[in-house]
């Protein structure tokens, strides 16, 4: 099965077994987690589709979180010319990444 969910303000296409970063959630790891927000369900060969309007009800994707970290840090430089300004700084952006353990209908 797959389904597409959507949390942190941005839509995923999920499959059982996958693993998948996200936005950053409280949850300790090794916890499961249950997403509602499911908006569309398929089998993988993209037969019996089962689309919302727009989230699917009754339809749950659960997934264990596997860790808490923050990517690699970016690099922003600021430079205006002829006026003696530029600045630099980064930021490292924090996610989830969890295991898709079941998608239910």
């Amino acid at each position: 099965m797959i389904a597409v969910i959507s949390t942190g303000g941005k839509q995923y296409k999920v499959s059982e077994g996958g693993t998948l970063k996200i936005e950053k959630l409280e949850v300790e790891e090794g916890k499961n987690i249950s997403f509602d927000e499911v908006l569309l369900v398929s089998k993988p060969d993209g037969s019996d589709v089962k689309l919302g309007t727009p989230t699917l009800e009754g339809a749950k994707v659960t997934a264990k979180v596997l860790k808490q970290a923050r990517a690699k840090k970016i690099e922003v430089s600021k430079f205006k010319a002829k006026s003696r300004y530029s600045k630099t700084y980064g930021h490292r952006q924090p996610y989830t990444e969890v295991e898709i353990t079941k998608i239910a209908v």
